[in-house]
């Protein structure tokens, strides 16, 4: 478990606020889903991932829960990482290859990505979000870890 059920209920609720008509079950999947990308994120910097436009809308409620946040990026890539958020929004230059290498970088974790929640950004037929963010090659998400004190 990457965080615990009170924050994870914390965090959903952000998803269902941003989006009053989604059902608990789809913001709960939403979390999900974003919880895996930060994960990978954290885990591997410089390979340059993205988050579906669905993705992305949980990933932003993670972020507004900042102290949380926070600590779940340093627990998962060390001390010093944070993974950040670079907004956006560029349907017309959707590249498919970013959330191919996305999606099987959360399988090398052992996980597995909800294949109807990382569609292209034009997909709104099974949520319509409330962030205008697509993450376009060149706002792809690359982490780059603080250097450790006396590294060169």
């Amino acid at each position: 478990m990457l965080i615990t059920d009170q924050q994870f209920a914390g965090v959903r609720g952000t998803v269902m606020d941003a989006n009053p008509d989604m059902a608990k079950e789809m913001a709960g999947r939403i979390v999900d889903e974003s919880l895996k990308f930060v994960a990978v994120c954290a885990t591997n910097p410089g390979v340059g991932l993205a988050p579906s436009r669905i993705v992305d809308e949980g990933w932003h409620a993670l972020i507004l829960h900042t102290h949380m946040y926070a600590g779940l990026c340093e627990r998962l890539g060390g001390e010093g990482t944070f993974v950040h958020h670079s907004p956006g929004y560029d349907p017309i230059s959707y590249d498919p290859p970013i959330l191919d290498r996305t999606r099987e970088t959360i399988a090398a974790l052992g996980w597995e990505a909800d294949p109807e929640l990382w569609g292209p950004p034009s997909d709104e037929t099974l949520v319509s979000v409330a962030a205008k963010c697509q993450h376009a090659p060149e706002c792809t998400i690359i982490i780059t870890p603080k250097p450790k004190p006396g590294a060169a």
